[in-house]
């Protein structure tokens, strides 16, 4: 199954693309990402069009570390409702584990593993799908991203003792130095960043565990939806959907695949895109139809239809009847009948 990403992990692409001659649109365009990812932070999009989209960026603009760029300007703030649980941990230690429990809520295919040997902690970071291992871009982003989360929680007198990359090093190593503040040691045998065991148990001064036990049962719940293709495409279509952009050529474009792939997996599970995509519809037709001042030609748009009329002839067809018979009370209750 494609590991997805959200995609506030983009969030400052544009700004690092522009900062190096890139045009932004165009190089999402040449990877076949959606342009919408860079507005919307919690659309789910797929980690290999992420890649694609940092290795594409670095080759085109002739700079080594591009990933690192994007970690730069990224930081604890990215990862949504993964944020709110790790900032409000009683100790630096504490967050780290609450980052590496709940870090695949954002990246699906990242994974930190944090190891104690005497005095020294190592936290190591694992890419799923690298071809042997992910693509250099990749790599430096994540680890560059953790360790700028790491340091948002410590404040500015913090540094690692070493970081270690497994790929080999830049033509420059200034920006790694500049980046890290530690030495940097490439050709390694894992991709991680060690720091002193004792920096665990500093306290995280505004942190609250009555607000965080409640925030991790929550992001507990959001960690047990389903991964199967109907979960997933039907999760794609609400977020595309009041955007007028769901159609399954743009679902399939965050997921990484084809049309014909959506529609062999979602047979599998006994669905069809279409299928999806009206539950979807009928469910969000519902909602705004609870707003009775809402103009239907803005309930048109939201709902993905690009006429008014074609609105009326779907909702008639899915509900038999029209829509302001549905909103009394005599039409709603004959409708419901008919289902």
């Amino acid at each position: 199954m494609t590991d997805l990403i959200r995609s506030a992990c983009l969030t400052h692409y544009a700004e690092v693309a522009r900062s190096v001659g890139l045009d932004p649109v165009e190089m999402l365009r040449k990877v076949r990402l959606p342009v919408s990812c860079l507005e919307r932070p919690d659309l789910r999009i797929a980690v290999a069009g992420v890649r694609r989209l940092l290795e594409s960026s670095a080759a085109a603009a002739g700079i080594d570390e591009f990933g690192l760029r994007m970690a730069d300007r990224g930081g604890l703030s990215n990862l949504g409702s993964v944020a709110l649980v790790v900032r409000e941990q009683a100790t630096i230690g504490n967050a780290i584990e609450a980052l590496s429990r709940f870090i695949h809520i954002h990246h699906e295919g990242m994974r930190l593993k944090i190891e104690r040997h005497e005095d020294v902690v190592t936290i190591s970071i694992t890419l799923r799908g690298g071809r042997p291992r992910a693509p250099r871009q990749s790599t430096e982003m994540a680890l560059g991203s953790i360790h700028r989360i790491i340091g948002s929680l410590f404040g500015d007198d913090w540094r690692p003792l070493d970081v270690h990359l497994m790929h080999a090093p830049p033509r420059n190593r200034r920006y790694y130095r500049s980046f890290f503040r530690c030495n940097v040691i490439f050709n390694s045998e894992i991709d991680a960043i060690l720091l002193a065991a004792r920096d665990l148990d500093r306290p995280i001064p505004s942190a609250h565990p009555l607000i965080a036990h409640y925030l991790r049962q929550r992001v507990e719940a959001i960690e047990n939806r389903s991964s199967n293709w109907d979960d997933k495409v039907a999760e794609l279509v609400r977020s595309l959907l009041p955007a007028g952009e769901c159609s399954i050529e743009r679902v399939a474009g965050h997921l990484a695949c084809d049309r014909r792939t959506i529609h062999r997996h979602l047979a599998a599970r006994g669905t069809s895109f279409s299928e999806i995509l009206d539950t979807e519809r009928s469910d969000l037709a519902m909602r705004l139809i609870e707003d009775g001042e809402r103009p239907l030609k803005e309930m048109a748009a939201l709902l993905g239809f690009s006429a008014q009329s074609a609105m009326a002839r779907w909702f008639r067809a899915r509900f038999g009847c029209s829509i302001s018979q549905w909103r009394s009370d005599d039409g709603q209750r004959a409708a419901i009948t008919r289902w």
